[in-house]
């Protein structure tokens, strides 16, 4: 996610370059052709550039606040991870009492760290992206070599979070209170899980995509017939600035339609996930915390 909070010229031009480049020397070429080649008949005053553009600003904006939902809908999903995951981890701490067994405090550090891996592997699973770097250093060996053969690793977590909570119950630890609270959160979380699933797998319809790119390419390409009669060699900037902004919105609507695309204009997961292992190893007593992530060039990965 870009957390710059001035925008640079150079990455605002850069953003839609090649498209701008070759609309400026396609600008230059029919002033040329006009002005030097004497070709009036490019000139069309009668081109509705104001209609279509009208027209064709409505369209993008519609696709981009579809596009926009998109992202704000996953952002909200992982929201309810990040408080999801606080809930459970305090259950799991306060809720889970010692029936003169020690072995219960290794169980609440094991579900505490066993909910840091699920989150670390929920942002890669949906980043497609292998998560064992980070999980080597969170789960037991035997329990990691379980999960290398899983296809979906978050949820094969989820599933070992439920039956160790479930034996907790059975040995008194918790009380069916606490076991539900903490079998809820677990719900939560999948029902997030899903609905994050549910944007990645489910891709913007095709023709959100195609039609807006080929109205706003149509438009560029009259917008110099159209002006040239007017503003003669000051026509490649009216319709190069013009051009800018519509390219501009069509290329922010395909951006933000995978909010998890593992490119910079993504729901900045790593760092919701370290904020997530930070505050987790918190409760659980920890002093030697990982840094919060930090933008690198002005992205929040």
């Amino acid at each position: 996610m870009l957390v710059s909070r001035r925008p640079r010229l150079g990455r605002l031009i850069g953003y839609v370059g090649w498209p701008v480049l070759l609309l400026l020397v396609y600008d230059f070429a029919v002033v040329f052709s006009y002005e030097v080649l004497d070709w009036k008949w490019l000139g069309s005053p009668h081109v509705p550039l104001t209609l279509y553009g009208s027209a064709i600003g409505i369209i993008v904006g519609f696709r981009n606040n579809s596009s926009y939902g998109r992202w704000w809908e996953a952002r909200q999903l992982w929201g309810s991870v990040v408080n999801n995951s606080r809930s459970f981890a305090r259950q799991a701490l306060t809720g889970l009492r010692s029936v003169n067994d020690p072995e219960s405090a290794l169980v609440q550090k094991k579900l505490v760290y066993r909910q840091i891996a699920y989150v670390h592997a929920l942002r890669a699973h949906l980043r497609g992206l292998q998560p064992w770097d980070e999980l080597v250093r969170l789960l037991p060996a035997d329990e990691l070599s379980l999960m290398r053969v899983q296809r979906n690793v978050p949820l094969a977590l989820q599933q070992r979070q439920g039956m160790l909570a479930r034996e907790c119950r059975d040995r008194g630890w918790l009380d069916p209170i606490a076991w539900q609270s903490i079998d809820r959160s677990i719900d939560d979380l999948a029902d997030a899980q899903g609905g994050c699933e549910r944007i990645k797998n489910t891709p913007m319809p095709k023709q959100y995509d195609w039609f807006p790119q080929l109205f706003v390419q149509i438009y560029c390409f009259f917008l110099p017939l159209g002006m040239v009669q007017d503003l003669h060699w000051f026509t490649p900037i009216g319709s190069t600035l013009v051009g800018f902004m519509f390219l501009a919105l069509d290329k922010i609507g395909r951006d933000l339609e995978d909010p998890f695309d593992n490119s910079i204009f993504d729901v900045p997961l790593t760092s919701i996930t370290r904020g997530i292992e930070i505050n987790l190893r918190q409760l659980l007593g920890e002093t030697e915390l990982p840094e919060p992530t930090v933008p690198d060039r002005d992205v929040l990965w």
